[in-house]
């Protein structure tokens, strides 16, 4: 009897620290003294030896020490869009490079964190799939580091799926609805030609495009100087600079984008009010220049 009680004890308390411990939104690789080309290639060829494919890349903030690489896995991207609440946004997963001091820190977006902020209670229902691209990410990169190191802030992960920053700040549930348009062709073409024309100072960074479930995620860099990543990123902190590009989701119709004020906080959750004030037209502004890209 008593053994029977103790092992409820001890599966209770695994059960209990598994949704209660403390997930940070990076995981830091390691350092490199090449040049962050170099360490870029590394990346990349890491991962198509393992079978993920690479999206694209950029500079955030137009800036030559910092690159981002964004990626995916087929088996990730054909489960996340079974989430029918934007959880195809989930399925881009990025490398952040980070020139600094003479060397090159090496992270990328955590997807323990990222998923079960994106997908909130059908996380479970899709775990087991979810749990291998993490463990295999981590057997990927071993090749270019070995300290993988949580970083960035820390939140609960039973507390990711409900995530706000403050009281009365939005949620993932709170979209901006950039534009609807009179179908999902008609809007990926005017999505796709305006990125193209780089409106409003924008890159396309990636793009996914599943044509049956007329779903559509594009990765935009924003690199006004006036009010794009070149003035937000050094205020909030170019280590997280995995957490680029933004994102607009077309689905169906109607393509939205995260609210800043949640997106930017689940990015930063660290971020003190006071350094939350300091890009306080931040949110406004990338809105704005998402919403031209849907006109």
């Amino acid at each position: 009897m008593k053994k029977l009680i103790f092992s409820s004890i001890a599966i209770l308390t695994i059960a209990f620290n598994s949704i209660s411990q403390d997930l940070a939104p990076y995981i830091k690789i390691g350092e490199s003294t090449e040049s962050i080309q170099q360490v870029s290639d590394k990346v990349v060829e890491a991962l198509k030896a393992n079978s993920f494919t690479i999206l694209g890349d950029y500079n955030p903030s137009n800036k030559s020490t910092l690159k981002v690489i964004a990626f995916t896995r087929t088996d990730l991207k054909n489960t996340v869009v079974k989430v029918t609440d934007r959880g195809a946004l989930a399925a881009a997963f990025k490398v952040g490079l980070e020139q600094k001091g003479g060397k090159v820190l090496i992270s990328y977006t955590n997807p323990d964190y990222i998923l079960r902020a994106y997908l909130g209670d059908n996380y479970n229902t899709f775990k087991s799939t979810f749990e291998k691209f993490s463990k295999d990410l981590k057997t990927t990169f071993s090749v270019l580091g070995n300290e993988f190191t949580p970083f960035g802030g820390t939140i609960k992960a039973d507390k990711l799926k409900g995530y706000h920053y403050k009281i009365m700040m939005p949620y993932f549930s709170d979209p901006v609805e950039l534009n609807e348009f009179s179908s999902f062709e008609e809007g990926l073409k005017t999505i796709e030609n305006n990125l193209k024309a780089k409106k409003g100072q924008t890159v396309e960074v990636y793009k996914i495009v599943y044509k049956n479930e007329k779903v559509a995620v594009f990765g935009v860099g924003l690199q006004s100087k006036e009010d794009g990543e070149a003035v937000f990123l050094p205020k909030i902190g170019e280590a997280h600079v995995a957490a680029l590009p933004y994102e607009i989701i077309l689905q169906g119709k109607k393509a939205t984008m995260l609210h800043g004020k949640y997106r930017i906080a689940l990015h930063w959750p660290e971020l003190t009010m006071g350094t939350f004030m300091k890009i306080m037209s931040t949110p406004g502004d990338i809105e704005d220049t998402l919403e031209g890209l849907c006109k």
